[in-house]
């Protein structure tokens, strides 16, 4: 329906803008071609020759072509010579008259608009590889385009932006991702962007305006009630009304920015963990950051400040707050609170000679960066959280070298990255989040000891006919799997291939650090933390049963009916011998 209606506005555009030139060519040619039939020709045997229109047609189509083959089908008169003229420059300004209109239709932009929102919607309509709609293509949009595209997964974006959905195409992504600009909260560019399309796996709704992302939410939840909608909202009332909605995730960078400043505070060791599991430039698994006790200077009151500060005292961390448009009783009893700006004196007021550390998290770029300026004259031992709003501010956070940057569409995108890609990691993280913290460093060094120095490769397989056919052909079939049987490695038998499986899900539920020992069944989903070498190996354990059925007995089962039926009988001939080596 999409595609027809947009072929039916080119349509329109092209017929109201060349229906004038094409009338005026064709009246031009057919009075020509009369003419030239009435034209009274050169006299033969004493009578007057006249052309044919069939004659007239044909000079006048090798004459609009300069092609130019000779006067037909005899010399012409004087008389047709002057109509020839004559039809020579009416027909030159009458096509200079159409092209021109030609030229001004390639120009509109209403043209141009539907001619590339009928592109974009052939080429969603013909995309048979699963794919993932991205409404809003700024610094987040990128950054999750950039993460989607290095994990081999398609996009379909759409940005009211032009100038982005142009730089969309200078993009080296290693998949195809078309892009259109319009309005993404628009029901028609959702249907031309693939929401009801059976490929689509979820929509992302990215935009700067909440209100905009409220309203994809909803006509997409309308359109198709089936499609996972993720939506970044840094609104109360829009949060509340996103998380009523079914099958909507709500990504708060706000909240996300709280959370894991509290992890670097009292939980260094799953904040190194995270960081190292999401990609983050520097990080080492296993060296998690310092930070000193104490209390904190939080600069900036603003939804993130009151996510930071309600987290911090929550666990018993305590905060002082320096922001001009602070409410005292907003931030609470016993809060030391300093209105004003975050400059040399009011952090001297806050008390910045004892503080554990500083918090800036205003939405200014300037003023965090300047606070941190601050922050380093007066005590520069402080450990330093800065907010970083534009990534393109990033060579300039780069060398204020504070000890952790929250950048805030770097964080959005890595959270929605995990949701999409890999959501036990997300569970994962969690589920650690609420156990001592033992066992996060237990699983480190588990890590450490199966990855090393390398990055992180974290991948998915679901044991289903299509992902895993050996492995499910093995289990219907009665036969048993075990997870650390499956992680061994065929080159080397028994040895065990260096991955980890970090988590199973399971109608439903998630095994969190499940035991080598742990029996497999079909429809379990496993997430995979290993070397990016390690899952060509593993796949090939997935999809060969001989391989599979190497793993878990160490038997090389032989191949073909030819040699099953030698080993078989030679079986048999072993089995029918006694001890002493005779026939019975």
């Amino acid at each position: 329906m999409t595609q027809t209606s947009d072929i039916d506005r080119v349509a329109m555009i092209v017929l109201r803008y060349m229906r004038r030139p094409l009338f005026a060519l064709l009246l031009v040619y057919s009075v020509g071609i009369v003419g030239m039939a009435l034209m009274p020709g050169q006299v033969v045997d004493g009578e007057t020759t006249y052309m044919n229109l069939f004659h007239a047609f044909y000079f006048f189509t090798y004459t609009a072509t300069t092609t130019g083959f000779g006067e037909l089908p005899d010399g012409f008169s004087n008389e047709q010579r002057l109509w020839t003229i004559f039809c020579l420059y009416t027909g030159v300004i009458a096509w200079f008259y159409a092209l021109g209109s030609l030229i001004g239709l390639v120009q509109n932009p209403h043209f141009t608009q539907a001619m590339d929102r009928f592109r974009f919607a052939r080429k969603v309509e013909g995309n048979v590889e699963p794919f993932i709609i991205l409404c809003g293509f700024g610094d987040t949009g990128s950054l999750l385009a950039r993460g989607l595209s290095d994990h081999q997964k398609r996009a379909v974006i759409l940005d009211s932006d032009p100038e982005r959905i142009k730089a969309l195409g200078v993009r080296d992504y290693s998949v195809s991702m078309p892009g259109l600009c319009a309005d993404a909260s628009a029901p028609r560019h959702l249907l031309a962007a693939g929401v009801e399309h059976p490929a689509c796996l979820a929509l992302a709704a990215l935009t700067n305006d909440d209100d905009v992302n409220l309203k994809i939410a909803v006509m997409a939840r309308h359109l198709n009630p089936r499609l996972r909608v993720i939506c970044r909202s840094t609104s109360a009332r829009h949060e509340a009304n996103l998380r009523a909605l079914e099958n909507v995730t709500v990504v708060d960078p706000f909240e996300i920015f709280a959370q894991l400043v509290y992890w670097a505070i009292a939980r260094p060791e799953l904040h190194n963990l995270n960081a190292w599991f999401v990609g983050a430039r520097g990080v080492k698994l296993g060296v998690p950051v310092k930070v000193p006790r104490g209390d904190w200077i939080l600069c900036g009151y603003g939804r993130m400040g009151h996510w930071i500060q309600r987290c911090l005292l929550a666990h018993g961390v305590g905060v002082r707050i320096i922001d001009p448009g602070v409410d005292s009783s907003v931030a609470g009893d016993g809060t030391v609170i300093v209105q004003a700006h975050a400059d040399h004196a009011s952090l001297v007021t806050a008390g910045i000679d004892d503080a554990a550390g500083v918090v800036a998290a205003t939405d200014r770029d300037s003023d965090n960066l300047s606070t941190l300026l601050s922050v380093m004259a007066l005590n520069p031992d402080t450990f330093r959280i800065v907010r970083q709003n534009s990534h393109e501010n990033q060579v300039a956070f780069d060398a204020a070298r504070a000890d952790l940057v929250l950048q805030h569409s770097l964080t959005t995108a890595r959270r929605i990255l995990k949701l999409l890609v890999s959501p036990l990691i997300q569970e994962l993280i969690e589920w650690l989040e609420e156990r001592e913290p033992a066992q996060t460093e237990a699983l480190v060094a588990r890590l450490q000891g199966v990855v090393g120095t390398e990055s992180p490769h974290l991948w998915s397989v679901r044991l289903v006919a299509d992902e895993a056919p050996a492995v499910v052909d093995y289990l219907d079939a009665g036969g048993g799997v075990a997870l650390g049987a499956l992680c061994r490695d065929a080159r080397a038998f028994p040895e065990g291939l260096p991955c980890e499986v970090l988590a199973v899900r399971r109608a439903g539920q998630s095994i969190m650090l499940p035991e080598k020992t742990f029996p497999l069944d079909v429809g379990d989903e496993l997430l995979f933390c290993s070397m990016h070498r390690v899952e060509p190996l593993l796949q090939a354990t997935f999809h060969n049963l001989y391989t599979l059925r190497y793993v878990l007995t160490g038997v090389d089962e032989s191949r073909g009916y030819l040699f099953a039926w030698l080993e078989e009988r030679l079986r048999r001939r072993r089995a029918g011998h006694k001890p002493n080596g005779r026939r019975p």
